[in-house]
């Protein structure tokens, strides 16, 4: 059974994982390849995964708009469990599903094979229940650490928390923070990911500025003049 998944977080497939393989490589495009996006910003075959040398690394295939990988343009890049890749307006995540499906069982690994669609089929497959969810009994939260909301616990909410000004899931009283700043995105209990949104004053992990990165508990978020911190909390 195929381990490492490329789960669609936004676009016109968004719910959609498909595993890679050692034996086969992953055409990525518009028009061709083994998973087809309606993204007009993606090319007809746009980048592939291959394995090589005991690695899955990701080629872009000369596309117009480029790939991107952790917020960087890439043409040849191995990619790890927690790696985001934007095509176009499409966002996925390489995730390795052994190390998120420990208590869950590994039937709820696979949420959509390759092999099973139909290629003349472009009908969007059924919405699924995601591979990743929140692992029970785990209540994550953003403690302000400094700032006008210092000592304010925001409980973050499952799958996606917006940061904003005044606004969102956690909203924060902060000229500086923009009015949806960025998002805390929680798959799972070793997948919990920041992301900004375009901010004008930018998003800091532990420090340093960031596109997307992959927190841990006790790690940091900085937006404008505000520092928070992931914890776990009581629900």
């Amino acid at each position: 059974m195929a381990r490492i998944f490329l789960r669609v977080l936004s676009g016109s497939r968004q719910g959609t994982s498909v595993p890679l393989r050692e034996d086969e490589s992953l055409v990525i495009g518009r028009v061709r390849g083994d998973l087809r996006l309606d993204d007009p910003l993606i090319s007809g075959a746009h980048c592939r995964v291959v394995f090589r040398n005991g690695r899955y690394v990701l080629q872009d295939l000369g596309s117009t708009n480029g790939t991107m990988v952790d917020g960087r343009p890439v043409q040849d890049v191995v990619l790890r469990p927690g790696a985001e890749v934007v095509v176009g307006n499409t966002r996925l995540l390489v995730f390795d599903a052994e190390s998120e499906t420990d208590e869950e069982g590994p039937g709820d690994a696979v949420a959509w094979l390759l092999d099973e669609e139909d290629p003349a089929d472009d009908v969007p497959p059924p919405a699924m229940s995601s591979v990743l969810r929140p692992v029970e009994g785990l209540a994550l939260g953003l403690r302000v650490l400094a700032g006008a909301d210092r000592n304010v616990t925001f409980p973050l909410t499952a799958g996606t928390s917006t940061v904003g000004r005044s606004q969102g899931e956690v909203p924060l009283v902060d000229a500086e923070v923009s009015r949806k700043h960025a998002v805390v995105e929680i798959f799972g209990r070793s997948m919990v990911f920041v992301r900004d949104l375009g901010s004008t004053n930018g998003t800091y992990h532990n420090g340093r500025r960031v596109q997307v990165s992959q927190l841990s508990l006790r790690d940091t978020v900085g937006c404008g003049k505000s520092v928070m911190r992931l914890i776990e909390t009581d629900r």
